[in-house]
């Protein structure tokens, strides 16, 4: 672990909001170095090792590290995106919602975005975002926009209700002929490699939730019992399971291994076995701790609640589905 990493751990266990969070990550930008780089791994302990402490700073600063991401990646294949100067906090909003769509029109040499996009997470206190916008009726392409009032951008805060992830509203958001840059080429967002890669830097936040969660374990309360016993023993390997997956994944994605269709296929296993640890976790330590941490621990009840709203990023069966018709594509399969 990183001096870096150390000292920003020791400031947000002194307790800060997201946006306080944010900044601090911000100051200490060699603790989270660009996916592909050759220290992968790095970056995906640093996100685990903040979610571990608190997953309302990971959910501030893992999207923002993220537009960092895709924005060097731009400028590595020639799709240079124009410079934001000054303190600048991103988000990244390419979620699709029924009813709801945001779509781009060309307004001489420029762009304006018109319509809604649905988890738009702090847009009311980050300056800009990356944001997905349907150019055609069939395609879609990444822009980067100056969040605020002043540029057409009104963020719905009262629609978020949920109890998990209180700090970090993720309300829709309406674009009214917001000036935007493009980032790419049409498509080029959801075809790029970092695409996958980002998709397992999520897992990676998931898996510190669930570590956080399991350290509850480590104050039992009372001499423990078989039981106890096993419930340790099941999160132990789980979470062992987990981590060497991502170890795994980070080495793949440096190498050069996790590009095209094998890195498609690598996100979605890395997000299915963490999203397993995770569930797994929530329920062994459950069992073990019964329901007073839930009632009378306000720490624990909010590490329980924020992963447990968090983790529902993974679609579950669909993604399983998605997977399956990978592997069936897969020529030669690696395992029958």
């Amino acid at each position: 672990m990183t001096g870096a990493l150390e000292g920003l751990l020791d400031d947000l266990a002194a307790g800060s909001g997201p946006m306080a969070a944010l900044a601090l990550a911000r100051r200490r930008p060699d603790a989270f170095p660009l996916p592909g780089s050759g220290r992968t791994a790095q970056l995906w302990e640093a996100l685990a090792s903040v979610a571990a402490v608190s997953l309302t700073a990971a959910r501030a600063i893992e999207p923002h590290l993220d537009a960092l991401a895709i924005l060097a990646e731009a400028r590595a294949v020639g799709h240079e995106p124009a410079d934001v100067a000054g303190e600048v906090s991103w988000g990244v909003y390419a979620a699709e919602g029924p009813g709801v769509r945001v779509e781009a029109e060309a307004d001489g040499d420029a762009f304006r975005l018109h319509g809604t996009k649905p988890w738009c997470s702090l847009a009311g206190s980050l300056t800009h975002a990356l944001v997905t916008a349907w150019d055609t009726p069939t395609t879609r392409r990444l822009y980067a926009v100056p969040l605020g009032e002043a540029n057409g951008v009104t963020v719905h805060e009262s629609a978020w209700f949920a109890r998990g992830l209180v700090d970090v509203p993720s309300g829709p958001v309406t674009f009214d002929g917001s000036v935007a840059t493009p980032v790419g080429p049409a498509g080029w967002y959801l075809e790029r490699p970092g695409f996958a890669w980002g998709g397992i830097g999520v897992a990676a936040v998931w898996y510190g939730g669930a570590v956080g969660v399991a350290r509850r374990l480590s104050r039992p309360g009372r001499e423990p019992d078989q039981v106890a016993l096993m419930h340790v023993g099941t999160v132990e390997a789980t979470l062992w399971a987990a981590r060497a997956t991502l170890l795994d994944a980070a080495e793949r994605v440096d190498d050069g291994r996790a590009t095209g269709p094998e890195g498609a296929a690598l996100a979605l296993r890395v997000r299915q076995v963490v999203r397993r640890a995770v569930e797994t976790v929530l329920e062994r330590v459950g069992h073990a701790t019964g329901p007073a941490p839930l009632a009378l621990e306000d720490e624990h009840a909010g590490r329980v609640a924020d992963l447990q709203l968090y983790v529902r990023q993974e679609h579950a069966e669909r993604d399983e589905a998605a997977l399956g018709r990978l592997v069936l594509a897969e020529e030669p399969r690696h395992w029958w």
